[in-house]
């Protein structure tokens, strides 16, 4: 008869002794510590997957905001109450909403609208100084299925309305804590890419490996856009061969050719110099527009074709793929524009170091030069500057970028949500009345 066998007692669990850091007397003296990542591997040359919320009307976002929007700039002031109020909601002052007409008006609740809808927003407070305008903001969230409610201060008063809204901030608060992520396919991605600041080494490095990024997001079926019009001149009859039909291409000219005739000549004075090319790029060896140009559109790849041309904050609206929207080349202006078209994740390569965030879209920075990287580090999201030591190739940097955005879409911070940066500019295409 076979003996039995003994169970061994089980190991007990050695617990480290943690080292205790040091109070440095000085704060220059002090050491960075970085805890070591406890995300698992995103990237294995397979096509990932991310974690989102879904909403009512199916996109999928990657931040669950409550926002406290204001139609005009007359309401800032309760809807930044209403937030102090209501911590873990967010306001979203800005500048304008009186006396707006035409396709000023039309853009402005196109964006205002664009910005309650957006998927990384789960619920919407409107606060406006008249009934009409606020209702009118309303019913377009509304459409989107998420919960949304309206304010009017005249005839209320702030306080009347700042109660009233920070009741139901407060209701829209606990219900979107408790809202789940689920794992979601890389085609229900909505990316956006800008660059700024931008030196010779965003044409050489930091571009194209956003454009790698694009190339395989476009082959697994994701939505991303580009714009910046004014910036291409001098790259636009190249930009326009990129087009995924001829239609697509003519519309392009066409949309660059107004923004020539309607914006910078009525308005330029000998040239666009101190502007396109900024200081900045100047400083960082981009001498003309066109050099900046070619650079600029290293971001869309090599394969991936636009299939439409988007007004200012216009949704895309003919299926998945690449899309250009015509905006400002201001970074804040345009990262507003492709939040309120529904974008929920944005790339922004630079050079010199531009440090733009956006309230309800996070930006993620990257760079290839390595001054900035040292200068900076605060802002810096993901590091390619190896690509110019010849450490990593441009595939290696799409995987790499590819990594941190699908970090970032499962919950990351990026360096601008971390420290802060909630630039919300509204375009402006002229006067008010």
């Amino acid at each position: 008869m076979a003996a039995k066998k003994t169970k061994k007692p089980a190991k007990k669990a050695v617990t480290k002794k943690a080292k205790s850091p040091v109070v440095p007397k000085l704060v220059e003296d002090a050491p960075l510590y970085i805890p070591e990542p406890k995300y698992l591997p995103i990237r294995s040359r397979g096509k990932p997957t991310f974690t989102g919320y879904r909403r009512e009307n199916g996109r999928v976002g990657v931040r669950n905001h409550v926002v406290i929007l204001p139609l005009d700039d007359l309401s800032n002031a309760a809807c930044e109450a209403v937030a102090n109020n209501v911590k873990g909601t967010m306001a979203i002052p800005h500048p304008y909403g009186r006396l707006q007409f035409g396709e000023d008006l039309e853009l402005h609740f196109r964006t205002l609208i664009g910005t309650g809808c957006n998927p990384n927003v789960a619920a919407v407070i409107v606060i406006g100084i008249e009934t009409a305008w606020t209702q009118r903001v309303v019913d377009g969230i509304a459409k989107s299925g998420k919960p949304v409610a309206g304010f009017a201060i005249e005839q209320n008063g702030d306080h009347k309305v700042i109660w009233a809204a920070s009741r139901q901030a407060k209701e829209y608060l606990h219900w979107a804590s408790e809202l789940q992520r689920e794992t979601c396919a890389i085609d229900e991605l909505w990316v956006s890419v800008k660059c700024g600041e931008s030196d010779t080494t965003s044409g050489l490095a930091s571009n194209p490996t956003v454009g790698n990024f694009i190339d395989k997001m476009d082959a697994w079926g994701a939505t991303t856009c580009f714009g910046e019009t004014s910036e291409i001149t001098g790259a636009e009859m190249v930009c326009a061969t990129r087009g995924k039909t001829k239609a697509a291409g003519e519309k392009f000219m066409k949309t660059w050719q107004a923004y020539m005739d309607e914006v910078i000549e009525p308005y330029k004075t000998s040239d666009l110099s101190d502007s396109q090319p900024t200081k900045g790029n100047i400083e960082g060896g981009l001498t003309t527009i066109e050099e900046k140009a070619f650079g600029n559109l290293e971001k869309i790849g090599k394969k991936a074709k636009y299939v439409d041309v988007l007004e200012p904050a216009e949704e895309p609206g003919k299926g998945k793929g690449l899309y250009f929207m015509d905006t400002s080349s201001a970074a804040a202006e345009c990262v507003t524009l492709q939040a309120a078209a529904g974008f929920v994740v944005h790339l922004f390569p630079t050079g010199q170091g531009n440090v733009v965030g956006n309230p309800i879209e996070p930006v993620i920075k990257l760079t290839a030069n390595p001054r900035t990287v040292r200068t900076m580090r605060e802002h810096i999201d993901y590091d390619c500057s190896g690509i110019l030591r010849r450490e990593m190739n441009f595939d290696q940097a799409g995987d790499g970028l590819i990594d941190i955005t699908m970090r970032t879409c499962n919950g990351r911070l990026t360096a601008a949500e971390a420290l802060g940066h909630r630039q919300f500019v509204l375009t402006k295409l002229y006067r008010s009345a």
